[in-house]
């Protein structure tokens, strides 16, 4: 059975740093925190994958929020919305922090996480 995950993929003009540090603010979410600390979700990057070619990322990479062995749909949707928030919470901090526009960023479930 895969594991059940979300996908986060920012938009085109993301640098790799914008990659790393969304990565690290998810990785400080507290109830995302509490399941990394317990070994149910790990938090990783990898390369985008192909079948997205359409919409690459901008650094080439995306995060993946994996939840580890059998999950409900209830702890499932908590992470989904808790990767939600804390995207939209990161974005508001790049814009007061940096010049510009933070890139788009697209959360979606991904049941193969591979």
């Amino acid at each position: 059975m895969p594991n059940t995950a979300v996908r986060i993929r920012l938009g085109q003009g993301a640098s790799a740093s914008d990659v790393g540090a969304l990565k690290a603010w998810l990785e400080r979410e507290h109830r995302l925190e509490a399941l990394r600390s317990s070994g149910d979700l790990e938090i990783r990057e990898r390369a985008g994958a192909e079948e997205h070619a359409g919409s690459p990322m901008g650094a080439g990479l995306e995060i993946l929020l994996v939840l580890v062995g059998v999950v409900g749909p209830t702890l499932f949707d908590d992470v989904y919305e808790q990767a939600k928030s804390g995207v939209r919470a990161w974005r508001e901090n790049r814009r007061s922090v940096e010049r510009g526009e933070p890139p788009e960023v697209e959360v979606v479930p991904d049941g193969d996480a591979r």
